[in-house]
């Protein structure tokens, strides 16, 4: 035995259990890797800035104060020190399953009052609530209208077993004891 296994026995504990490691990693089929590949991780929903519909955008007019046009677009992303006339808005979304989405919107001003705005083509707040939407959809409406068939399969029937009609047995079941004239006090007396 080298000299430097026997100062430092653990070396070769190590050594053993790295040969082991490898020589099960080998014996993975086709299949396992497969199933394990299937396996994706966790991915956090990231939603950064601020969300502008088409809606939103219609409603800016140059001219308006910053105050309005803060009213309608909420506080901008960017204010930049060295660019006090322009306010970016700028949305990014990244969910798993869903193709990452990224919109920009700039707004300019002349002092206090908008000057112009450009940006990407926004969605309505209904096109960017269905992109949200990932669960599957079937195919298929289910019939919300029953057939006379259907409807005679659930009629009631005029005799039950005992011979007694069936509204006679929904009154029947339909007594219930009177009400007490009065209550017992919640508390005790004391």
């Amino acid at each position: 035995m080298p000299a430097i296994l026997k100062r430092r026995p653990w070396l070769l504990v190590a050594a053993v259990a790295a040969t082991l490691f490898l020589g099960a990693c080998s014996g993975f089929s086709d299949r396992t890797r497969g199933a394990l590949s299937a396996v994706t991780p966790y991915k956090v929903e990231v939603v950064q800035g601020n969300f502008v519909s088409k809606e939103q955008v219609a409603a800016l007019k140059p001219g308006m104060s910053r105050q309005q046009v803060r009213e309608i677009l909420g506080t901008s992303l960017l204010t930049d020190v060295f660019h006090a006339n322009r306010w970016d808005y700028v949305f990014t979304i990244r969910r798993q399953g869903v193709e990452p989405q990224e919109r920009h919107l700039t707004v300019f001003f002349n002092g206090e009052i908008m000057d112009r705005f450009v940006g990407d083509e926004m969605p309505s707040e209904e096109d960017f609530v269905a992109t949200l939407d990932t669960r599957k959809k079937s195919g298929k409406v289910p019939q919300l209208e029953a057939s006379e068939d259907d409807l005679k399969k659930y009629a009631p029937k005029d005799k039950d077993k005992d011979g007694k009609s069936d509204t006679a047995a929904a009154a029947s079941a339909a007594t219930v004891p009177p009400l007490p004239a009065a209550y017992p006090p919640l508390e005790a007396a004391r």
